[in-house]
């Protein structure tokens, strides 16, 4: 992919905010933090005061430094309700807002207008503004280049954010999606003084015990089936919450299945909280995932996404995996 071209609508329509609320998904990873708060960051003037939706519990240990680098305040229900606008970003579908359950209820844009600004394939394009580029390894890329475009300064904890979600959301440049934009991106934010090296070890080489005992679990449920293609682990509660972590932990952990020879279509199933079991899907090779995941009434990616299953492990375990060995006949074997 060349390097988007970022419509002038969008950035006139940030402009004229002056108390904008910057949202992302919920259960957010490096790409969606890094971009809601190198936006927030970034549009910071005296003309123009941005806050961002945090509610408790949002951040993962492995990505807490992100909101100490990004020194950003965060919105209240009074904010939300003073608010001239929201700028949505990584997020596909408006109910997947992390508002919080205060602001979920409501509707809180109330003919507000919002920008939305993403790269999932499912995105359902709610915004009043959307600019959605598919083929983007992230949205921090496509924050990168709006910064850009509309002459807003990227200080160097700014690009080191943006580079955070450009690299997680690549997995350290080695997917399909690492596009030369990409690549110009990340370049460009080294030159804007993104600290590579402190941003290595906070993301691939600083882990807490807690995560390493997650990891564990993780390892240690790790099956495979049909002959080989399908690999998937569990978390439960109990492990999870017997590891020292919490929902917001549960993400790059998928990589363990994942990462096993032969395996085109990887799962994560995680009960972060009791009775309510999240799904991470992977595919390889020629095996997409978007299509599996809708089936679940989740999405994302063509070889990334996620659903959300309202009951116990066990019982998403038994619904899906049946499913999941049927999918994958349609494919190839590697």
């Amino acid at each position: 992919m060349s390097s988007p071209d970022v419509p002038g609508s969008v950035i006139e329509a940030i402009r004229r905010m002056r108390a904008p609320v910057m949202i992302a998904h919920v259960v957010p990873d490096a790409d969606a933090l890094g971009s809601m708060f190198a936006m927030a960051v970034a549009w910071a003037s005296d003309e123009c005061q941005p806050k961002v939706a945090l509610p408790p519990g949002s951040l993962s240990q492995r990505l807490g430094f992100m909101f100490d680098q990004a020194e950003v305040a965060v919105a209240t229900a009074d904010d939300f309700a003073a608010a001239d606008g929201f700028i949505v970003l990584d997020t596909a579908k408006k109910d997947r807002c992390n508002v919080g359950p205060e602001i979920k209820g409501a509707d809180w844009s109330a003919g507000r207008p919002v920008v939305n600004i993403d790269h999932h394939g499912t995105n359902t394009h709610f915004g009043d503004l959307d600019w959605v580029v598919e083929d983007a390894g992230s949205t921090c890329e496509l924050v990168f280049f709006l910064l850009r475009a509309a002459d807003r300064p990227i200080a160097p904890h700014t690009a080191s954010l943006l580079y955070a979600g450009i690299h997680t959301d690549t997995l350290g440049f080695s997917l399909p999606t690492t596009s030369a934009a990409a690549l110009t991106a990340a370049a460009q934010l080294v030159l804007s003084g993104a600290d590579v090296g402190e941003l290595g070890e906070r993301l691939c080489r600083g882990q807490r015990k807690s995560e390493f005992d997650l990891l564990r679990v993780v390892y240690a449920n790790t099956k495979l089936l049909a002959e080989g293609r399908l690999a998937y682990s569990t978390a439960s509660h109990q492990e999870i919450v017997g590891a020292g972590c919490t929902a917001a932990d549960i993400d790059e952990q998928i990589s363990i299945p994942r990462s096993l020879h032969g395996a085109q279509l990887a799962m994560l199933f995680s009960e972060g909280d009791i009775g309510r079991t999240r799904i991470n899907f992977r595919g390889s090779g020629d095996v997409t995932v978007q299509d599996l995941a809708a089936e679940f009434g989740g999405g994302g990616h063509l070889q990334a996404s996620g659903a959300v299953l309202d009951c116990g492990l066990e019982e998403a375990v038994e619904t899906v995996i049946p499913r999941a060995v049927e999918y994958l006949k349609k494919f190839p074997e590697a």
